[in-house]
């Protein structure tokens, strides 16, 4: 429910609103070095955390600390990794110092996870932001209720008490929302949209966005190892299908990375990878087979419709001799146990607001959220280089190049990119939407109202 942490408890120091422009949240402004390399936040004053202490520049430093360290285990310590020095000239003042420049840095202190907390009680659920906890069963429910003290005031975090409920069921949430259950669904059940639309009182939101599907292979087990393996599972992909009926044509065809025509970079020259079953066979005899045998492990759990999307790859995967054997595993435990640890497997991501941001936290060499375990030098190389580059051409002609490198190489058969299908009651009113993950980019719940 990461929903509940970053979009309620917690607030960070940077926001990006609706148009995709990086804003202030408890920082109030901020500037860099000539070369990125040197960025200054000067905070809030009068911030409170939910047990009273003042938010200071302490807690921003203890906050980012947490994901820091050679033994961090956290999924983004490859953004943090780059700081060298954070240094808090006085409480309200923080200078972080960068290992080289980085012209999307405030846009990265975004990420969900970097969400500031006292430095006194990192990780026990007190946070500055409009909600405090109320109770919490992990992968269950959640109750919050509202902060007095919030700092934004009446302009945000609307509703006296707020419950997060998890449901895995995409049928059961339609009939949650039908029957006055809950007021608002995320990933409404594509195949029965029309009647949910249909409804009295219902109202569709539909964003498209940087949320893309998957089928991930860990490139460093057999018979992944093998570039012609990979490209001739990519090409026995039959996109257009999936498309039309995993999303029912809500989404785009993906080109196997994972930026998309939503993202400021995306390249519309890269080359289409089309369903060719006969050049997928003839990767297979590059690969020295004739034919090939996969196991690929999928759940409703990963996303909406990834059983269906597996279904669809086994049966345009059999015509160029691959027998893909699809295997239905629970919904529960899927992502602590199948992903990243399968050799196979379905996954998705919500993308994120930056090509930097999404290829440091999945793609780069080595970071825990490669969950493919693909390296590539080049690639590696480029991304580096693209974040301080400041010619606009240079750097888009660095991300195509990324783009070409994880289509050609890389372990991810992304097929299609999904727009963001919600659903709420009519008592949810709400301004311009943002995209840069689901739910108003994770702050839905801070942001709308009832009417």
């Amino acid at each position: 429910m990461a929903i509940l942490g970053s979009g309620a408890v917690y607030s960070r120091l940077t926001e990006v609103d609706a148009d995709g422009n990086v804003t202030a949240g408890l920082a109030e402004s901020w500037e860099a070095s000539p070369d990125a390399a040197v960025w200054t936040f000067q905070l809030r004053k009068g911030v409170e955390f939910h047990n009273g202490k003042p938010f200071t520049a302490e807690d921003v430093i203890a906050s980012i600390d947490h994901h820091r360290g050679e033994d961090s285990k956290s999924p983004i310590k490859q953004i943090v990794d780059p700081i060298l020095t954070m240094e808090a000239p006085d409480p309200h003042t923080v200078v972080i110092t960068l290992d080289g420049g980085n012209a999307d840095f405030a846009f990265l202190l975004f990420d969900y996870h970097l969400c500031m907390m006292p430095s006194d009680a990192i990780g026990q659920g007190i946070g500055t932001g409009g909600y405090m906890v109320d109770s919490f069963e992990p992968g269950v429910r959640a109750v919050a209720k509202r902060n007095p003290n919030y700092f934004k005031g009446d302009s945000r975090a609307h509703f006296d008490s707020i419950e997060l409920i998890n449901m895995v069921d995409p049928a059961a949430r339609s009939n949650a929302l039908l029957s006055g259950g809950v007021d608002f669904i995320a990933q409404a059940d594509l195949k029965t949209l029309k009647r949910l639309s249909a409804a009295p009182g219902v109202v569709i939101n539909e964003q498209p966005g940087t949320k893309h599907f998957m089928f991930q292979m860990i490139t460093t087990q057999d018979p992944f190892t093998d570039n012609h393996v990979r490209e001739a599972l990519k090409y026995a992909v039959d996109r257009q299908s999936i498309l039309d009926k995993v999303l029912v044509g809500h989404g785009q065809i993906g080109n196997d990375q994972p930026i998309g025509p939503a993202n400021r970079y995306h390249d519309p020259n890269l080359a289409q990878r089309p369903y060719d079953p006969d050049k997928a066979r003839f990767h297979l005899k590059k690969a020295g087979m004739e034919d090939l045998s996969v196991d690929l492990a999928t759940s409703d759990g990963a996303f909406v419709g990834a059983v269906d999307m597996a279904v669809l790859f086994r049966e345009s995967a059999a015509p160029a001799g691959i027998n893909v054997e699809v295997d239905r595993v629970p919904g529960d435990g899927y992502w602590s146990d199948i992903w990243r640890k399968r050799a196979f497997c379905a996954s998705y991501s919500s993308g994120r607001a930056t090509e930097d941001w999404i290829l440091s936290s999945s793609y780069l060499s080595g970071v825990p959220w490669n969950a493919t375990q693909w390296g590539n030098e080049a690639f590696d190389k480029l991304l580096v280089a693209a974040r301080t580059e400041l010619d606009d051409a240079k750097r888009r002609e660095m991300y195509g190049e990324m783009q070409r490198l994880i289509s050609q190489d890389g372990g991810v058969i992304a097929p299609i990119f999904t727009n963001h299908v919600e659903a709420h009651n009519e008592k949810l009113a709400h301004d311009d939407v943002g995209t840069v993950m689901e739910m108003d980019s994770g702050l839905l719940i801070e942001r709308w109202w009832f009417s």
